[in-house]
C-alpha cells in the first residue's frame, strides 16, 4: 500500500479544520462533547472506489468518530448526494456533506459517543483499531449498509 504524499496529508489536515469550523458550534451543543477531543483526520489511506480514487480513513471529531472517503483528487463533479464504499469487511453507504469553502466529504457515523475518551491519543488508537477492521476481510458480514 502506497504512503500518502505530503499534499494529500495537507488536504487532509484543511479538510479537518473546515468541518471544525462549520461544526464546531453545534458539537459544543451536544450532551456528549468532549472538550478533550479536537477535530482529526486519521489513518487514511488510499483505495480505488468504483466511480474515483479514494482517501478513506477516520475523522474524529469531539462527538463521534466516522468513516470517511474524500476523492483523492478535486473533481470537476461532486460523485453524488451519496457514495458506496466497498471494503475488504463489506459495503458501506456514506452521504455526502459539502463544506463552506467548497470540498466534499463522504461520510458515516461509526461511534455516536466518545466522552469516555481522556485524549487525542486514545482517540487515534481507536481510529487505528477501526480502520484495521474496516480493511481485513470478513466473509461474515459482506453487506453492513
Amino acid at each position: 500500500m502506497r504512503t500518502l504524499a505530503a499534499q494529500e496529508y495537507e488536504r487532509l489536515a484543511e479538510l479537518a479544520l473546515h468541518y471544525r469550523d462549520a461544526h464546531l458550534r453545534s458539537m459544543k451543543q451536544a450532551g456528549h462533547y468532549n472538550p478533550r477531543l479536537g477535530v482529526d483526520a486519521l489513518c487514511f489511506q488510499p483505495w480505488e472506489g468504483e466511480s474515483a480514487p479514494l482517501l478513506v480513513g477516520a475523522l474524529i471529531t469531539p462527538c463521534a468518530m466516522w468513516l470517511v472517503a474524500v476523492p483523492s483528487r478535486v473533481q470537476p463533479d461532486p460523485l453524488g448526494s451519496a457514495l458506496r464504499l466497498n471494503l475488504p469487511s463489506g459495503h458501506y453507504s456514506l452521504s455526502c456533506e459539502q463544506l463552506p469553502n467548497g470540498s466534499e466529504l463522504y461520510k458515516r457515523v461509526v461511534l455516536e459517543d466518545l466522552s469516555d475518551l481522556e485524549s487525542m491519543q486514545e482517540a487515534a488508537r481507536l481510529a487505528q483499531r477501526m480502520m484495521m477492521q474496516l480493511m481485513a476481510s470478513d466473509k461474515s458480514s459482506p453487506e453492513v449498509e
